[in-house]
């Protein structure tokens, strides 16, 4: 039997990098991922989706727009106690459009790469 185990923030790890993102690590075990994001004000990350995982997000605090769909054109915003479902493959970036930093609380579920890093979605030109 394992025990039962608490991470502290400092216990946190730097994991599955998207520019204009900080992602940290807390709990890696039998396809659940779970973790911490944090957004600068005004920063927007760059287009990646999470593979075969299906992703639950908890807006803790500030607010967080993603865009998706065809060229990025659909949009939703979250904010402070606001879950997001961000459903396997779908290609999206996130931004902040506060000025204080977004925080969310990830949770994943499946196998493989959580995160995968691409030019955009498709009619999007690379980098934009």
């Amino acid at each position: 039997m394992q025990p039962i185990e608490v991470l502290r923030e400092q216990d946190l790890v730097d994991a599955d990098p998207t520019p204009g993102m900080h992602r940290q690590r807390a709990v890696e075990a039998g396809g659940l991922w779970s973790g911490r994001v944090t957004t600068d004000p005004g920063a927007t990350s760059g287009w990646h989706h999470h593979g075969d995982h299906e992703t639950s997000l908890y807006i803790v605090s500030g607010a967080m727009r993603l865009e998706f769909g065809p060229g990025g054109a659909s949009v939703v915003e979250a904010g402070p106690g606001d879950f997001v479902h961000v459903p396997p493959h779908v290609v999206h970036r996130e931004s902040n459009p506060t000025e204080a930093p977004a925080v969310a609380v990830i949770a994943r579920a499946g196998e493989g790469i959580p995160t995968v890093n691409v030019p955009g979605p498709e009619g999007t030109p690379f980098g934009s």
